[in-house]
């Protein structure tokens, strides 16, 4: 079996220095590097260097923010963020990272990452867990923009007229044939000429979660959550959703701390 090969970039040395040890004494067997705590450093190493298996990253770089290493470099490897930053601005990570760590990061905290990035790599493997650039991106601008503007209001095309549809009067989209569908409290069904990723940039992520491919919900209307086999998560909304709503068991940990916000 192949080391499994770990890559740590974080701007503060003494912070860089004692997750290596940490990390070190946790999994000897791993092959770990410290890079330069800098956009210009860690992308000309990831261009010189085959991509390790798993990132701890750091968000605030010396010379950037960590989405212009993740656009210059497109990296392969898993994602743990690393950040003081506090849980309300890091939530969304959960959903397409791996696991966030808050600084300072502690040994508990930081077993739980590595046993979480293990497990998912034998159940699935690597290749197809690495994150997904594009959202990644789009979520630490999301972060390094605190100010940014949700979607309140979508312009639908009816028969013979166009009409507006408020956002706080929607329950759920959900995706079905490559047509996305708004359902509002009512119970009323809108076509909207959006997908669901483009649909999860847009609107506020206090109130609406991706809770699978096929839906995006509103907190609003979560009336319920049930167990379900294969530890997910089934989710009960209103008006009742056609199909059951489930959630896997890799996004429950992210979807709590949402509702507990």
């Amino acid at each position: 079996m192949n080391k499994i090969k770990a890559a740590i970039i974080e701007d503060e040395i003494p912070a860089g220095r004692l997750l290596h040890k940490m990390l070190s004494g946790l999994r000897p067997d791993w092959e770990i590097v410290v890079l330069p705590g800098s956009v210009e450093g860690s992308v000309k190493w990831f261009q010189e260097h085959p991509h390790p298996d798993i990132i701890f990253l750091d968000i605030q770089l010396t010379d950037g923010i960590s989405f212009t290493f993740i656009e210059q470099t497109q990296p392969e490897s898993m994602i743990i963020f690393t950040t003081a930053y506090d849980e309300y601005a890091i939530r969304a990570f959960t959903v397409n990272s791996i696991d966030y760590l808050l600084k300072p990061i502690n040994r508990e905290r930081l077993t739980e990452a590595i046993e979480k990035f293990e497990r998912l790599t034998a159940r699935y493997g690597n290749a197809n867990l690495s994150s997904s650039s594009n959202e990644l991106l789009n979520l630490l601008k999301n972060i390094s923009n605190p100010e940014k503007k949700y979607r309140t209001r979508f312009l639908i095309s009816g028969d013979e007229k166009l009409y507006t549809l408020q956002v706080e009067d929607i329950a759920y989209f959900y995706s079905e044939n490559k047509i996305t569908f708004a359902v509002t409290k009512e119970g009323k069904e809108h076509i909207i000429d959006l997908s669901l990723d483009k649909l999860s940039e847009q609107l506020n992520p206090d109130i609406f979660f991706r809770t699978n491919r096929q839906t995006l919900v509103s907190v609003h209307a979560i009336q319920k959550i049930e167990n379900y086999f294969l530890g997910k998560i089934i989710v009960q909304v209103k008006p009742p959703f056609k199909d059951k709503i489930t959630v896997s068991r890799e996004k429950i940990a992210a979807m709590k701390l949402w509702l507990n916000y």
